[in-house]
């Protein structure tokens, strides 16, 4: 989820869960209904797969009981996946520029065996000891130091 949009709305998803076939839902403007583009064709779509239709009182072109309101919801579709490529691309070729200048993404990957867990475990210690002291389960103290790389390139001192 965005920052400043909620799209987790329990009420609309009740209300889309008792359309039936035939009903319609209306609102009075968009912006009651959804907080972006992309938000009021994921609802639209929602609405659709109930067999329902969409109005808004406010905003006639956005209704989805007419083929002209029909039409200008899919040109309206079409834009925002234009947008959302266009996002993309530009996102995509940030992050080449970004690598030809050495950026590095990610977390950094550490190395296990110079962690003080890995020293406590040549010391003696089980790892169970080892993994009570950081709080994680004894497998994860195995992973850590075994042949398997643990996701993310993780190690001991990443559980300090």
């Amino acid at each position: 989820m965005r920052q400043g949009v909620k799209t987790d709305r329990p009420e609309l998803v009740k209300a889309i869960g008792r359309l039936e076939p035939g009903d319609v839902l209306v609102v009075t403007r968009l912006d009651r209904l959804a907080r972006s583009t992309r938000d009021l064709l994921n609802v639209i779509a929602a609405i659709s797969d109930r067999g329902a239709g969409f109005k808004s009182l406010k905003d006639a072109w956005a209704d989805t009981t007419s083929a002209h309101g029909r039409l200008m919801l899919t040109v309206l579709g079409g834009l925002a996946e234009f947008e959302r490529e266009l996002i993309r691309a530009r996102t995509g070729e940030g992050g080449k520029r970004a690598k030809e200048r050495g950026v590095r993404f990610g977390r950094p990957q550490a190395n296990a065996a110079s962690a003080p867990g890995s020293q406590r475990l040549a010391a003696g210690e089980t790892q169970a000891d080892v993994a009570r002291t950081y709080n994680v389960d004894a497998t994860t103290i195995g992973r850590l130091l075994g042949d398997r790389p643990f996701p993310g390139g993780a190690s001991l001192a990443a559980l300090q």
